[in-house]
């Protein structure tokens, strides 16, 4: 789409990182002219939905996205050898989503502020601020840090070799 690869780590199946908010930005209005579809950043709220299993957790809150064991569902500083891997393999979620915890941190598409752990339908964050969000943790994070409550930021320009994005597809109703 974009004509070049801007990862730090290439291979196939790697998740793209290296990327800034607004590259990511850029990339889905790309995606969207070319395809006739509508693809974006998920919001945080959303983000973490999938990231807990959404209505097929059964109530029950996984440290990580998918397990209690980090091993078992993320690539982190302790078993990643200091580099991303291809995705989807560790075990995937209970909405069968891979790699929401470690190998990269994902941007997410709100502006970075205070979250509430309180129970909300579709809630959305601040309408203006300094810095983006990313969720979920990385390769060269530590386990604390790849929980599916662990929250980032960065300026919207910003590019890290940790940090990626993942796209939802908005679907249309008629």
């Amino acid at each position: 789409i974009m004509g070049t690869n801007p990862s730090n780590f290439k291979g196939d199946n790697l998740p793209v990182e290296n990327v800034s908010w607004n590259a990511c930005q850029e990339f889905v209005q790309i995606l969207n002219e070319k395809t006739g579809k509508k693809f974006r950043l998920p919001t945080e709220a959303e983000w973490e939905y999938a990231a807990r299993g959404g209505n097929r957790s059964v109530g029950y809150m996984y440290m990580y996205s998918g397990s209690d064991n980090i091993d078992e569902v993320a690539w982190y500083d302790n078993n990643s050898g200091s580099k991303t891997h291809p995705v989807g393999t560790k075990k995937a979620n209970q909405l069968g989503v891979y790699d929401l915890s470690g190998n990269v941190w994902e941007w997410c598409q709100d502006w970075y502020g205070s979250y509430s752990s309180s129970t909300q339908t579709n809630p959305t964050g601040p309408t203006t601020g300094q810095y983006r969000l990313f969720r979920g943790g990385s390769w060269d994070n530590d386990a604390r840090d790849c929980r599916s409550a662990s929250r980032g930021n960065s300026t919207p320009t910003s590019r890290r070799y940790s940090v990626g994005f993942r796209l939802v597809l908005s679907l249309q109703v008629r």
